[in-house]
C-alpha cells in the first residue's frame, strides 16, 4: 500500500493565482523479483547496445534472483560547471550507454550504493545514505496517485548524475523528482507536471528542465488546469540551490514559472531561465513569516512570459542579492523585480 501525503501552496502572480499540490509517494511495489527485499544493485557495462539491451547481473548475499549488486561509492566531491548551458546534447545518459531494463517499483535502502546503467520502468525511492545514480533513465509507470519517478526524501547525501527522467505514461499527478538532501547533475528532465520538487538541501546543477506536460484536468487544483513549474520548494525547506540550469518553461503549455518557491536560502546563479507567468516566483505567504536568504544571481532570461515579469517577490520575500541578471538576447539588465501579493 503506497503512502501518500498531499502539500498545499499558494501563489499568486500578477493576477493569476495558482494552487499547487503534490506531496511525496512512497513508491513500495515489486524491486525486480515479486516478494523480494533488494539490498544490493548492479553495475551495468558501458559497452554500446540498445536501451533494451540486458546485461547479466552479479549477485551477492540478500540479492534477488537476477537482482544487481552494489559497487564501492566514491567520496563525494564538489562538481565544476559544465562549459556552455545544459541542453539535450550535454546533459542524461551518455551515448553509447548500455541500459539494462529494471521492472517494477524499486527502493534502494543500503547505504553506499552506486547504481549505474538502468533503465527504470516503475517508481524508485531512495531511503539509504549517499546512494549515487548515474546514466540511467526514469520512465515510471502508469498511476493515478500523486508521484515521481523519483523520490529521495527519505535519504541523505543521494547524488544524481547524467540521468533522464521522462515518464512513460505522464500524468497529471506525476512530476519527474521529489528531493531531499540530494545533488542533481548533468540530468535531462522532462515530460512530466513537474521538473523537480526540491526540499531542503537540494542542488540542482547543469541540468535541462524543459517541456514540462500540461492537463486541462489536474485533481490537486480542483479539476482545473495542471500548474507546471521547472522547480517547486514549498514552505518550511530552506538551502535550495540552481546553478548553471537551464530551465526552460516557455514551451510548456500556461507554464507557472520555472522556479515556484517559498523555501527560505534559496539560491539561482548563472542559469539560463525563461517561461511562465513570471520567470522566477517567491512566495512568502505559505510560511507565516518573512522569506528570506534569497539570492538571484548572474542569470541569464529569456522574454516568454506571461507578464514581462522575469522575477516576482510577494511582499515579505526579501531578495538579499539580485545581480549580474540580463536578458538573454541583448546582455542587458532585467527589470526591477515586481513585488505584490
Amino acid at each position: 500500500m503506497a503512502t501518500i501525503r498531499i502539500r498545499n501552496g499558494v501563489l499568486a502572480a500578477a493576477g493569476l493565482a495558482a494552487l499547487t499540490a503534490c506531496g511525496p509517494v512512497q513508491a513500495i511495489g515489486n524491486p525486480i523479483a515479486p516478494s523480494t527485499s533488494i539490498t544490493t544493485e548492479t553495475t551495468a557495462s558501458s559497452s554500446p547496445a540498445s536501451s533494451s539491451s540486458s546485461v547479466a547481473p552479479t549477485t551477492t548475499t540478500t540479492t534477488a534472483p537476477g537482482s544487481p549488486t552494489a559497487t564501492a561509492k566514491p567520496t563525494a566531491t564538489a562538481q565544476p560547471p559544465m562549459t556552455g548551458f545544459p541542453n539535450a546534447s550535454n546533459t542524461g545518459v551518455p551515448a553509447g550507454t548500455v541500459l539494462q531494463v529494471v521492472d517494477g517499483d524499486k527502493t534502494f535502502n543500503v547505504d553506499n550504493q552506486v547504481i549505474t546503467g538502468l533503465e527504470f520502468r516503475g517508481f524508485v525511492t531512495v531511503t539509504a545514505r549517499n546512494v549515487t545514480i548515474r546514466n540511467s533513465v526514469f520512465r515510471g509507470r502508469a498511476t493515478t496517485s500523486n508521484g515521481a519517478l523519483l523520490n529521495t526524501e527519505r535519504g541523505s547525501g543521494t547524488v544524481i548524475e547524467n540521468s533522464e527522467f521522462a515518464p512513460s505514461n505522464p500524468s497529471a499527478t506525476l512530476d519527474g523528482l521529489w528531493t531531499k538532501n540530494t545533488s542533481i547533475f548533468r540530468s535531462n528532465i522532462h515530460g512530466a507536471v513537474d521538473g523537480v520538487k526540491a526540499n531542503s538541501n537540494t542542488l540542482i546543477q547543469d541540468s535541462y528542465i524543459h517541456d514540462m506536460t500540461w492537463f486541462a484536468s489536474d485533481p490537486n487544483q480542483g479539476g482545473g488546469p495542471t500548474h507546471n513549474d521547472g522547480v517547486q520548494s514549498f514552505g518550511g525547506e530552506s538551502n535550495v540551490t540552481l546553478r548553471h540550469n537551464t530551465i526552460d518553461m516557455s514551451t510548456t503549455k500556461n507554464a507557472n514559472a520555472a522556479l515556484q518557491s517559498s523555501a527560505s536560502n534559496t539560491r539561482v546563479e548563472n542559469n539560463l531561465l525563461d517561461g511562465g507567468g513570471c520567470t522566477l516566483n517567491f512566495n512568502h505567504v505559505v510560511t507565516g513569516g518573512k522569506l528570506t536568504g534569497l539570492a538571484v544571481v548572474n542569470n541569464r532570461f529569456g522574454r516568454n512570459t506571461f507578464f514581462n515579469c522575469p522575477i516576482l517577490l510577494s511582499t515579505q520575500s526579501v531578495l538579499s542579492e539580485n545581480t549580474g541578471n540580463v536578458w538573454s538576447d541583448t546582455g542587458t539588465p532585467i527589470p526591477a523585480a515586481q513585488v505584490h501579493d
